[in-house]
């Protein structure tokens, strides 16, 4: 399952990317860049939401218990990723990339870490994954 959870993630991380290319391309000219984030952030959320949604089955979750401990590790993946990659790959700034994180600010990015840890979790409940049990056959 561990292996399988991180080759979703991957495909999130791309998705996350063109997502970003998408927002600095298309929707920051059209709308600002503070509305732009706003407008992406909720875009990449859904998209998360909804490849859980489609890949749950493949990950092979056998409880909430696991769906949550997916959820938590897409969340490290992501911080490490956000920071390490965005630090010493791209760049940015320690305080650039804390901005995200402001959401006195307007910036809600932490809600894309909330996707990543409720997704597995929701995806297992609707699809009949219980304390330890699967309920649709698989």
């Amino acid at each position: 399952m561990l292996l399988r959870a991180v080759l979703v993630w991957l495909l999130l991380l791309v998705l996350a990317i063109l997502n970003g290319g998408l927002r600095e391309s298309w929707i920051d000219p059209a709308l600002g860049e503070q509305v732009s984030h706003v407008v992406s952030t909720l875009l990449l959320s859904a998209v998360i939401v909804a490849v859980t949604w489609v890949c749950s089955p493949w990950l092979r979750v056998r409880s909430v218990r696991d769906a949550w401990g997916v959820g938590v590790f897409w969340v490290v993946l992501t911080v490490a990723f956000e920071f390490l990659a965005g630090h010493y790959l791209f760049g940015h700034r320690w305080d650039q990339l804390l901005a995200d994180y402001d959401v006195s600010r307007g910036r809600i990015w932490p809600l894309v870490l909330l996707a990543d840890l409720v997704a597995p979790v929701l995806a297992a409940k609707f699809r009949g994954v219980t304390n330890g049990a699967r309920n649709d056959g698989c």
